[in-house]
């Protein structure tokens, strides 16, 4: 029987720290959840920023609470494991641990004119056969890039030596050992864009993208496991030298969690954005037009993949629906309201606010919301905004199982998952079995079975398979699919063909 674990799950909007413990059972149940917003900056339409600052105040304070409503010391904790918003990219002074500027977060799109010009240069290929990744601002690298650009005196900092950067993992277990730690794992790694995929070990940094991005091989993190003692937390932390000893990015560790541990199986973590991602084994994957290929995690110094589709606006959609549009107060209440109408009246939401995610990849793609007719109303664009969201996952499976892996059900996750609603439009639009667990803390939980595991101390929690709470089933025929599909790929068209506001034939022409 091992200690409690706590997990810190670090999000786009929120960070959240978890206690799990075990059971009689011996299986990893929550004890006690501590979760905190912090400011999101928008300094330019398509920048999104964040305070490093506020990440590691709201993700300690959310820690130290945690443990006071578990009641627990830190001294009584097995170990800590870290879970975190991936390619959000930070660039800090190794003397003082201050950030030199905002994170620039996983949806930023300033990079995007970088991307292009590496691309006419003719290096998508060479980077997609070294990473597994295709050009894309998503990615970290040309968000350090852009950093040490345009942050006075920083490159010449960084040569000297006197920089570090790093995803938010690296970030936290800089802050949590107070700098005696610079480490990432593989996942996570995985995901800059400056680590090539190598068979059995995962990956490693490059030296030639390094260059291509002009990222100094010394700022970087060393690559660990994804489970294993990696590091303790200062003493004067949270009160005990804790081992850290379970990193993963987010969907890797939501993969985890909801233990698809076997080649083919899938989930998809309902989030600010959606991602779906599917075990691939322990080679490196063929990679299917319009998906990635990816760590999924290392133990031992090996390696399992995956392929991965990302989608860059899916709960943040809801987000909008509150925020922006002020249709609703609180975002539980979009439920409510889509219910209100039987479907969307024709009404078609592409939420595409950053760009077009997988299997599109169209960085310069904005949002749209069309079809709207003199009776159209707001529970029409309340109920379109989540088919948008579902119909981003359905082209998700499409191009999986383009790419030769069949998914018959889909394992979901996620703060957004918990709409039955939303989850019934995705199992019509998917045309599969949607299954919901009956936790659906599944990223912190991966995380935290990680860590136990990393201690050698998991017993029964890291072979327990979440249980179900509900299987959704599609409840409309292949004709009225085909029909709502249809119409998305043709919204999808029209807002690629728009772009960031001068038309674009081509796309339109390509996707008629």
């Amino acid at each position: 029987m091992h200690g409690p674990i706590l997990a810190f799950d670090q999000g786009t909007t929120s960070s959240r720290a978890i206690v799990f413990a075990p059971d009689e059972k011996g299986t990893l149940c929550v004890r006690a959840v501590s979760q905190r917003e912090f400011a999101q900056h928008f300094p330019q339409p398509g920048w999104v920023e964040h305070d490093a600052d506020d990440i590691w105040a709201t993700s300690l304070a959310c820690a130290r609470d945690a443990l006071a409503g578990a009641r627990i010391g830190a001294d009584e904790l097995a170990a800590i494991g870290i879970t975190n918003q991936r390619e959000t990219a930070v660039v800090w002074e190794r003397a003082t641990g201050r950030p030199i500027h905002r994170a620039i977060v996983w949806q930023d799109r300033r990079t995007a004119a970088r991307m292009d010009e590496l691309r006419a240069a003719g290096r998508g290929d060479e980077v997609a056969a070294l990473t597994g990744l295709r050009l894309d601002p998503y990615f970290s690298a040309s968000k350090f890039e852009w950093i040490l650009d345009h942050v006075d005196g920083a490159r010449a900092r960084a040569e000297r030596g006197e920089l570090a950067c790093g995803t938010i993992d690296a970030w936290l277990a800089w802050n949590l050992t107070r700098g005696a730690a610079h480490v990432t794992d593989a996942s996570n790694a995985s995901r800059t864009m400056l680590a090539r995929l190598v068979p059995g070990e995962g990956c490693a940094w490059d030296d030639r993208l390094c260059g291509l991005f002009g990222v100094p091989r010394a700022m970087l993190p060393r690559i660990v496991d994804s489970s294993g003692i990696v590091a303790h937390a200062a003493k004067e932390v949270l009160g005990a030298a804790v081992p850290i000893a379970g990193i993963a990015g987010d969907q890797q560790a939501a993969l985890f969690g909801q233990r698809c541990l076997q080649e083919g199986e899938a989930k998809c973590t309902f989030g600010t954005g959606c991602f779906l991602l599917a075990n691939a084994g322990e080679r490196r994957p063929a990679t299917p037009e319009g998906l990635l290929a990816t760590v999924a995690w290392r133990f031992g110094g090996k390696a399992v993949f995956a392929l991965e589709g990302s989608v860059f606006v899916g709960g943040s959609a809801v987000q909008w629906l509150r925020d922006g549009l002020c249709i609703i107060t609180s975002a539980r209440q979009v439920n409510e309201l889509a219910a209100e109408v039987a479907d969307s009246g024709g009404v078609v939401v592409v939420p595409a606010f950053t760009g077009l995610g997988a299997p599109w990849w169209d960085a310069d793609a904005r949002g749209a919301v069309l079809g709207i007719t003199r009776g159209s109303t707001r529970a029409h664009v309340a109920r379109a905004t989540l088919e948008g969201v579902a119909h981003q996952v359905a082209d998700l499976v499409e191009a999986i199982e383009a790419g030769g892996v069949q998914i018959a059900r889909l394992r979901v996750d996620g703060g957004a998952a918990a709409s039955d609603l939303l989850m019934q439009i995705e199992a019509d639009l998917a045309g599969r079995v949607v299954d919901r667990p009956a936790v659906l803390e599944t990223t912190a939980l991966g995380a935290a079975m990680l860590a136990a595991q990393g201690v050698a101390d998991a017993g029964d929690a890291s072979a327990a398979v979440p249980a179900i709470e509900r299987v959704f089933t599609p409840a409309i025929d292949s004709a009225a699919r085909e029909a709502a599909r249809a119409r998305w790929r043709h919204a999808v068209a029209t807002v690629r063909a728009f772009g960031g506001g001068t038309p674009r034939t081509a796309a339109l022409q390509e996707h008629a």
